[in-house]
């Protein structure tokens, strides 16, 4: 386990002027209790989602392990009708399934062309538009997209950061999210926007030495529920229950400062990727000096990034 758990803080009945004076400045995560979400907390059962979901087909994850890892990729990618997903990811064992008996299901909602559109839970299930209200603690404008997801019991997810903020609500079922600080990426191994560490629990400190410095934030959602995650902070998600959820995505930088292609709001800024690139030449210049040049002056590269790129007013 990481060295260092923390509880993420709970709150009841933030207004929105509180929230944008006195916790979004802080950019850390807040678990937001007895918001007004509409009807969906008591009405989205799996009865009820079966039949206004209907028979809309849906492309869903499939794993037969509960322990989903994006890096290698240890599920497939499959079709369902919606109501048939519903009813197979509320169970246990499986009378149909793809792989096993006892396979997990993960349910992220695209956009019509997920090439072109992002997802919008209004737009992909307008029949439960109305049951859902979404916080209004930013600017319309400033809204990016709602995920409708829907998770299997015992569903774990990788760690991973996002470059929005977002407000998870937990609409039905318990789920225990675990966070690390942007300050802490450093510890996680990361693989693009995901950490290699998969089992955060019981680490393999062998492999992963330097996990146990990451601090760790936890909080455990429940119906009703609505957890916000800054941006660049990393989450990690199991569902204790059968589950559903839905993630609002919105923009906390200018419009301007997003890759423009990026229909699933996980593509690094545009100013970080050219960045990367110009890092990248770099590295490659400096390789063609010996040894002993190319380790002092990428030494004298580190401290100079350090000195005029590192804040020092976060922890």
């Amino acid at each position: 386990m990481a060295g260092q758990c923390l509880l993420v803080p709970r709150l009841q009945g933030v207004s929105r002027e509180q929230f944008l004076e006195h916790l979004y400045p802080q950019r850390k995560p807040v678990v937001l209790e007895g918001l007004d979400l509409g009807a969906c907390t008591n009405k989205w059962t799996v009865d009820y989602l079966s039949q206004v979901g209907g028979t809309k087909e849906v492309k869903i994850h499939v794993a037969a392990v509960a322990q989903m890892d994006f890096i290698s990729k240890n599920f497939v990618y499959r079709t369902l009708p919606f109501d048939k997903l519903v009813q197979r990811a509320a169970e246990e064992k499986h009378k149909e399934f793809f792989i096993s008996e006892d396979e997990k299901y993960y349910l992220r909602s695209l956009g019509e062309d997920p090439r072109k559109d992002v997802a919008d839970i209004r737009k992909q299930f307008p029949l439960l538009e109305e049951d859902i209200k979404f916080p209004k603690f930013f600017k319309e404008e400033q809204f990016f997209s709602s995920v409708f997801r829907i998770s299997s019991p015992g569903l774990r997810l990788w760690t991973h950061y996002d470059v929005m903020d977002n407000f998870l609500i937990q609409v039905t079922g318990k789920k225990r999210v675990t966070l690390f600080s942007p300050r802490d990426a450093q510890y996680l191994y990361l693989s693009g926007s995901k950490s290699e560490v998969l089992n955060i629990d019981s680490p393999d400190l062998d492999k992963y030495p330097l996990f146990s410095k990451a601090r760790r934030y936890e909080c455990f959602l429940e119906a009703g529920d609505v957890l916000f995650i800054p941006a660049l902070w990393f989450h990690n998600v199991i569902s204790e229950e059968f589950g559903v959820g839905v993630n609002v995505f919105w923009k906390h930088l200018p419009s301007e400062c997003y890759d423009k292609t990026d229909t699933y709001g996980n593509k690094d800024p545009v100013a970080a990727s050219r960045a990367a690139q110009i890092l990248d030449r770099a590295l490659k210049t400096l390789a063609e000096l010996p040894e002993e040049y190319r380790d002092f002056y990428a030494r004298q590269m580190v401290l100079r990034i350090q000195d005029k790129a590192y804040s020092q007013n976060f922890e």
